[in-house]
């Protein structure tokens, strides 16, 4: 191995626990508490090191959720490749990413709340969301129904699961309702 190639490997790794660290700092204590100074010290390199792989806290969630979406669309993707039959596969969808959503807020919020930078929509969409979208319309295209765009169906069907995680998460639905939710929207929305 080349000093290179060692040098590019070493700077991946460190930007690799830079992420990591931002993640479970999030996750802990909030978005808040992720400051590149506390990052520095738990990382323990000096804040222009850190600097050198981003230029501030702005691109560090951006590489959360990028990270985030890459680990979403692997769920999402394994859950519906385990039903059986497009209504399955779809409820599979909605309960993975309403799991997701649960159980990794400080990412969610990274992908969906914050300003990480990133483009949504557009040309220059980075891959992970591109594959995470891709992941929802997988299974929800084939329930679009006749006369619908598989791509707007897609939208409209994640913007619901993106209202029912927030709302979830902010107390303001009960949660012993979770199911019957999940239920009503594959039972409204998706022709299957």
């Amino acid at each position: 191995m080349s000093v290179q190639e060692r040098k590019q490997r070493e700077r991946a790794e460190r930007e690799r626990l830079i992420v990591a660290t931002a993640r479970e700092l999030a996750e802990q204590q909030g978005w808040d508490a992720v400051t590149t100074r506390r990052l520095a010290e738990r990382i323990e390199y000096s804040q222009p090191v850190l600097y050198s792989h981003f230029r501030g806290k702005r691109e560090i969630i951006g590489a959360v959720a990028l990270e985030g979406a890459t680990e979403m669309a692997a769920a999402i993707r394994a859950a519906t490749a385990a039903a059986d039959g497009p209504r399955a596969r779809v409820t599979a969808l909605a309960r993975t990413y309403l799991d997701f959503a649960a159980h990794n807020p400080a990412v969610y919020d990274a992908l969906f709340q914050l300003d990480g930078g990133l483009a949504f929509a557009h040309e220059d969409t980075p891959e992970p969301l591109k594959d995470a979208f891709a992941a929802l319309l997988e299974s929800l295209g084939e329930v679009a129904g006749d006369g619908v765009h598989p791509g707007v169906f897609t939208e409209t069907f994640w913007a619901a699961l993106h209202g029912l995680a927030t709302l979830t998460r902010a107390g303001r639905l009960p949660p012993e309702y979770a199911g019957q939710r999940v239920e009503l929207l594959v039972d409204r929305l998706a022709v299957v």
